[in-house]
């Protein structure tokens, strides 16, 4: 895909609203070669999704080995709404907490004390932090309505075939 593609497709306001959300799915592939599939927080930064992690996380080590990764943010309602995602990730060693790791936590519902708390809590525990910046090279909006899976749309595509034979 062609990079505005790629931005004209994120810029849509539906996929501004998945991008608002706070989990993506990434899929990688693990060192010994089985796919992985896990849900983790994120940020949007306006052009990259960023997933902050522990500098000992297993999924590390598969992304140096193969840095391709595939993401997806959905609803949970029917039709369901979907972003799908593929990119590269890149690997970037932070000393202390990353600004989207605290950002990414701040749509959960905490009161202010518990916020404090929780802040407290992540400082203590992580002297830095792998932050995963993945720029996204091919991205699909399917809502159902207006887009649909490829596979759907080549049956109805043979189906209107069919119909005018």
């Amino acid at each position: 895909m062609e990079p505005n593609e790629i931005t004209a497709i994120l810029n849509r306001p539906l996929s501004q609203e998945l991008l608002a959300r706070d989990l993506v799915r990434m899929a990688y592939v693990a060192k010994d070669g089985t796919p992985r599939n896990v849900p983790v927080g994120f940020a949007w930064n306006g052009a990259q999704i960023v997933v902050c992690t522990s500098t000992n996380a297993p999924k590390l080590a598969s992304l140096r080995h193969n840095p391709a990764v595939a993401l997806t943010i959905d609803t949970e309602v029917h039709p369901p709404k979907m972003l799908l995602i593929r990119g590269q990730a890149e690997l970037d060693v932070v000393d202390g907490i990353p600004a989207e790791y605290l950002e990414m936590n701040g749509s959960y519902e905490m009161t202010a004390e518990q916020r404090v708390e929780w802040e407290a809590g992540v400082r203590s525990l992580y002297d830095s932090m792998v932050r995963i910046v993945i720029t996204p090279t091919w991205v699909k909006l399917i809502d159902f309505d207006t887009t649909l899976p490829s596979a759907v749309e080549e049956l109805i595509q043979q189906r209107a075939a069919r119909q005018n034979a």
